[in-house]
């Protein structure tokens, strides 16, 4: 994962034009993130793709997908993208439709770890 060197907002993020890759932010800093390969999407995909079916069964709450952003954290801010999500349905009520990023941290979040991630990119 490449750093860039600047500090950012959640709202310049959620505003920056598409140049094709997608970000994150950590503290303020933006983080760019690089293409999932074959594994990581295929298992990503199954992942979500039961847990899916198991909260719209049960009407437990919302799962979200990897572009989803989840501000963690303000002043700087945070924002990260989980390979995998879950709100609650009590979350999702309360806090209503949101634009932009989702303004909390996910009750659930599943990040698929690839052979060529480091222990401090997965830990941070």
């Amino acid at each position: 994962m490449a750093v860039v060197r600047q500090q950012v907002t959640a709202d310049e993020l959620l505003q920056m034009p598409d140049d094709g890759f997608r970000y994150e932010l950590v503290q303020g800093e933006l983080r760019q993130m690089n293409p999932a390969g074959n594994v990581h999407g295929r298992v990503t995909m199954s992942v979500a793709w039961r847990l899916a079916h198991y909260v719209d069964e049960n009407r437990l709450g919302t799962v979200y997908a990897a572009e989803t952003g989840f501000r963690l954290s303000s002043n700087p801010d945070t924002v990260r993208a989980p390979d995998v999500a879950f709100v609650s349905r009590a979350r999702v009520e309360a806090v209503g439709e949101v634009e932009g990023f989702w303004p909390e941290a996910p009750d659930l979040a599943i990040e698929v770890v690839s052979p060529g991630d480091s222990f401090a990119e997965v830990e941070e």
